[in-house]
């Protein structure tokens, strides 16, 4: 069976954005290159994959030399665990610039291949990096938009300002009370649950998000240690994440770590995150043994972080979806 293609051949993205798009990607070349930091390029393709269980990997099969009985591939969700063997191998301070892939992620501000900017400075905690971040992205963006100082708020903050409540010490219902009053539909399974996590997460994305970042950039940091993923856990009442995120125009821009470099802690991490998925009916996938072996080799005191380039390229050209800045999108490809 064929697929009558010709009516769609043409791209989503104008000659112009396209243009827009090779500026902004020299721009990033030009900054780093001016900070000593090392482009490197990884495999798309790895034996292991991601276990977080918000996302999905893509798969393909390889068959040939080597693997002549047929080896399972998945298509990276990010480059970080071939980069983290890298600096783990001595590279220092690195960038790269690749596709990514999610299963099950299209729409608005999502398509299952998009380009992602990915830097790891040697030395830098979350804080400085969040400086640098502040840095690049104000330099990109600055000859379409004009942004005011950016703010950084904690999760606490975010919250108490703009859900009117303490993330960290709040019980079910008084998640369920601020959703109510900023008029947020909840899911009647929710309504009996006491899961604080999927409580937060709700007000986190219909409340507090499309208020962050109005004109100028904003900066979350010291999310609950539940949200740690691959960061440090940093003490105190309650113990926080060392990570932030980015986000201008209620848009998420990037999420930043300062890196877990435990590999006990990652493989218990990692092993929960297994645990999470089988309850939750989700595929069982292969850990990284190769990243963890890294670890134990040791990684250098560092700081991550994970930018999605087809937004900043949206936000720099006042698009309204993500399709407007790919040349062919998913539904095209």
């Amino acid at each position: 069976m064929t697929t009558d293609a010709s009516g769609d051949w043409q791209p989503t993205a104008a000659l112009e954005v396209l243009k827009l798009r090779a500026r902004l990607l020299e721009r990033i070349r030009a900054f780093f290159s001016e900070r000593g930091v090392l482009e490197v390029e990884t495999p798309i393709l790895s034996t292991a994959a991601v276990t977080d269980p918000m996302l999905a990997s893509l798969a393909t099969r390889y068959t040939g030399p080597r693997f002549p009985r047929g080896q399972a591939f998945y298509l990276h969700t990010s480059p970080e665990f071939p980069m983290k063997r890298l600096l783990a191998a001595g590279s220092g301070s690195i960038y790269q610039i690749c596709k990514v892939f999610r299963d099950g992620e299209a729409g608005r501000l999502h398509n299952p291949e998009f380009t992602m900017l990915e830097w790891y400075r040697v030395g830098f905690d979350h804080h400085l990096l969040m400086d640098e971040t502040d840095e690049l992205v104000t330099r990109l963006l600055a000859p379409t938009m004009t942004l005011g100082a950016a703010e950084r708020l904690s999760y606490r903050e975010a919250f108490r300002r703009h859900a009117g409540l303490d993330p960290h010490t709040a019980a079910a219902g008084d998640f369920a009370a601020a959703a109510k009053a900023h008029k947020i539909g909840v899911p009647s399974e929710l309504l009996t649950q006491n899961d604080l996590a999927v409580w937060r997460d709700l007000l986190l994305t219909h409340v507090v998000e499309p208020k962050l970042g109005q004109g100028r950039l904003t900066f979350i940091y010291d999310y609950p240690a539940s949200q740690a993923s691959l960061a440090r856990i940093q003490p105190g009442d309650p113990p926080v994440a060392a990570r932030f995120e980015l986000y201008l125009n209620g848009i998420e821009l990037a999420n930043g770590f300062h890196e877990l470099a435990d590999a006990d802690e990652q493989r218990a991490r990692f092993e929960r995150q297994l645990h999470t998925r089988v309850a939750g009916d989700q595929s069982v996938v292969p850990l990284d043994e190769r990243l963890l072996a890294a670890l134990v080799h040791g990684l250098p005191d560092c700081a991550g972080v994970a930018l999605g380039f087809d937004r900043l390229v949206m936000l720099a050209a006042g698009a309204r979806t993500i399709a407007e800045v790919l040349a062919f999108p998913v539904d095209r490809a």
